[in-house]
């Protein structure tokens, strides 16, 4: 989510996991999560489990919005959280969105992440399910050399595809080396779908409805330039507005207000190996 750039989709293209990649058989997670929101419970998100990341300075990919803390950007109500993009003067921006992120109350090394979600649709969104580091001890201490999971990503202009990707410094879009891949989900705007990240210490697989379409493996002689994933992550759940890929196409004023409704996300942690 971080620094997409215009070519992003003909990286992933020429840089793609077969649609047919597993899951590592030889770790298992919980069966109860240890980390959850439910969302049973109405008004803002809560505050021991999300923070809020604020400002409308483009997100280093000339994204339009401006994230707030505001009840109207990011609510929970009838058992959902909802986080609602609005064409309104904000900040400096004429978007307005929010932003939360779980770092420092939801920081996860190893396990099954569960996000239940429906999308917003309409030219110009840009919505995210996904994880930065915790901890920057790698490289430049930032991005991507620190790393970046990319959960779930939907573009407007693309309806009912979605994607999933790694971001490293040894692979990611700037360079030419994206890992990743997208998958079709049908209603993605209309129905509630499931999207996971299963993260062991040998692989990233990204999965929609339990298929997985995207892995990536810890290939022998990676040091942290490849897999920075050996630390914690946090999950960060948003809707931006533009950007340089969610804009590529133009942004249609007309579709807002648009929602992206989550039911819960759920985090189960590592078992032992079998």
């Amino acid at each position: 989510m971080s620094c997409i750039t215009i070519s992003h989709l003909v990286f992933l293209l020429c840089c793609s996991q077969p649609d047919a990649a597993l899951s590592d058989k030889s770790y298992s997670f919980a069966q109860t999560p240890s980390w959850q929101d439910e969302f049973d419970y109405a008004g803002k998100p809560d505050a021991a489990k999300w923070s809020y990341a604020l400002g409308d300075h483009g997100w280093g990919n000339n994204e339009l919005q401006n994230y707030t803390d505001e009840i109207g950007n990011a609510k929970v109500e009838n058992g959902h959280l909802i986080i609602t993009a609005i064409k309104e003067k904000s900040g400096k921006a004429e978007y307005s969105s929010a932003r939360l992120v779980s770092k420092g109350k939801g920081d996860f090394l190893y396990g099954k992440i569960e996000v239940k979600a429906k999308l917003p649709a309409g030219r110009g969104t840009w919505p995210a399910i996904w994880m930065l580091y915790s901890e920057n001890n790698y490289g430049n201490k930032s991005w991507p050399d620190n790393g970046e999971i990319d959960i779930m990503e939907h573009v407007g202009f693309d309806q009912n595809r979605v994607h999933g990707n790694v971001h490293t410094k040894a692979f990611n879009h700037v360079i030419k080396t994206n890992k990743g891949n997208s998958t079709i989900v049908e209603k993605a705007s209309e129905e509630f779908h499931l999207y996971a990240c299963e993260w062991t210490p040998e692989s990233v697989t990204i999965l929609v409805d339990g298929k997985p379409y995207f892995t990536f493996p810890k290939e022998s002689g990676y040091k942290w330039a490849e897999w920075p994933f050996d630390k914690p992550f946090h999950l960060i759940l948003n809707i931006a507005v533009g950007g340089n890929w969610g804009g590529q196409k133009g942004v249609d004023n007309s579709v807002f207000p648009q929602k992206m409704e989550i039911d819960y996300v759920r985090f189960y942690p590592l078992s032992e190996k079998k």
